[in-house]
Formats: C-alpha cells, structure tokens, sequence
C-alpha cells in the first residue's frame, strides 16, 4: 500500500491582481507549472495573467478534503480572500 500523499489547496495572486485557487500534491511544482517555468500546463486562466505568486496554502488529509475545500475558498469574496492570505481572517 503506498504511503499517504499530502495534499493541499492554494490561492495564487495573478499580475492583474486576481486570484486564482486550486489543489496539488506539490505546491512549488505547481506554482512553476502555472508560471510556465516547469514541464507542465498551469491553468489557462493564469496562462495570460503571469507572472503569479502563492498567496496562501494549507495541508489538507485527501483529495475529496482538498476540492472541497477549494469550492469553499473560490466561493469567497475577492475582501475575503485578501484577508485570509494576510491572515487576517
């Protein structure tokens, strides 16, 4: 049986100043994939908004933790979201 995977959910902060959130087993890879710095597709939605930094991450137990998670963040308002990455939420 393979050893339990962390998984986490992020939110990056886009040039244009939008935010974008997802989930990885591997946030630094992920963050390069999105800034087309690493084999790999980023979203198509930060495709056109490089360069973008990681706002906010958090370890979560599974996957289903992690989307589930990561609808609850994207339903966020944008205040909100600004808040929760300076921990101030």
């Amino acid at each position: 049986m393979p050893a339990a995977q962390n998984w986490y959910v992020y939110i990056l902060r886009c040039h244009d100043g939008t935010y974008y959130t997802g989930i990885t087993t591997d946030v630094q890879r992920r963050v390069a994939e999105h800034n087309g710095l690493a084999p790999g597709r980023g979203a198509k939605y930060t495709q056109a908004r490089r360069p973008v930094e990681l706002a906010y991450y958090e370890v979560v137990a599974s996957r289903a933790v992690a989307s589930q998670r990561e609808y609850a963040l994207r339903t966020l308002s944008r205040d909100d979201k600004i808040d929760l990455c300076l921990g101030t939420k």
